[in-house]
């Protein structure tokens, strides 16, 4: 709305004054402004009550402080090996949520890529499911 303003200005052919132009493109950007401040005022109540419930906690007792393994005292060090599958399901996991990422943008703009742009997509689901059907056939998501 603004920018019509200084449109129509300059195509009358008078100039508008710097503090007109300051004050025009002002009103554009008080809304980002506003809800910055916004934020930041939110986040720095939810900080400071966070840090005012927890300095009126009572204080801690020795049961809290200890760490909790199933009822029973740890009886060894948590730091050992993990199952390779672990780390391979993970993997599988972020490979696919990105590829389910990127058909996104493609049903958005559907109706602007055309013909071509629906079989680039078959084409890409296609090898996606040839690579699920890989990984069920190696035994990757069997445990």
């Amino acid at each position: 709305m603004v920018t019509h303003q200084l449109v129509e200005l300059f195509l009358v052919g008078s100039t508008p004054a710097v503090g007109d132009i300051f004050t025009m493109v002002l009103y554009e950007y008080i809304y980002i402004f506003v809800g910055l401040s916004l934020v930041m005022l939110i986040s720095f109540i939810i900080i400071t009550l966070s840090y005012v419930l927890i300095t009126l906690k009572k204080p801690y007792n020795f049961e809290k402080l200890s760490s909790y393994e199933c009822g029973f005292q740890p009886f060894e060090d948590s730091r050992h090996l993990f199952n390779i599958k672990f780390y391979l399901i993970g993997i599988l996991f972020v490979v696919f949520d990105l590829e389910i990422i990127f058909l996104f943008p493609w049903c958005v703009s559907f109706y602007l890529i055309g013909f071509y742009g629906y079989w680039v997509i078959i084409a890409f689901l296609i090898i996606l499911i040839i690579g699920f059907f890989y990984e069920l056939e190696k035994g990757a998501l069997n445990f």
